[in-house]
């Protein structure tokens, strides 16, 4: 699986897990709602093992401009509130900055 699909897929379901969590301490939603929301966050965390990207940190950098482009579609899909300008303009630098993490050539150390 292409790297940019393992970091959408991730992000949802990193996303999802939170978002249970969520509804159960914030919105008071039955204590089940943590049971499908830990499922997601294991699939996350799976999927971020399954990456191109030699070491850990790294993965988890680039990764972190794909979750916040992906928050930003949840909050306008899931939630129904449209991200403004400040949150297009600050998730295009953070997928910016998750690019060069992530494609940077690299050199011998």
């Amino acid at each position: 699986m292409a790297g940019i699909a393992i970091f959408a897929l991730a992000a949802f379901f990193e996303i999802a897990g939170c978002f249970a969590v969520w509804q159960v301490v914030r919105l008071g939603r039955p204590a089940l709602w943590l049971l499908p929301g830990l499922a997601a966050l294991a699939v996350f965390a799976w999927l971020l093992t399954r990456t191109d990207a030699e070491f850990a940190g790294r993965a988890y950098a680039a990764y972190g401009g794909v979750y916040i482009a992906a928050s930003l579609i949840w909050l306008w899909l899931v939630e129904g509130r449209a991200p403004d300008r400040w949150d297009i303009g600050g998730a295009a630098l953070a997928v910016v900055g998750a690019g060069v993490v992530l494609l940077a050539p690299r050199g011998s150390a």
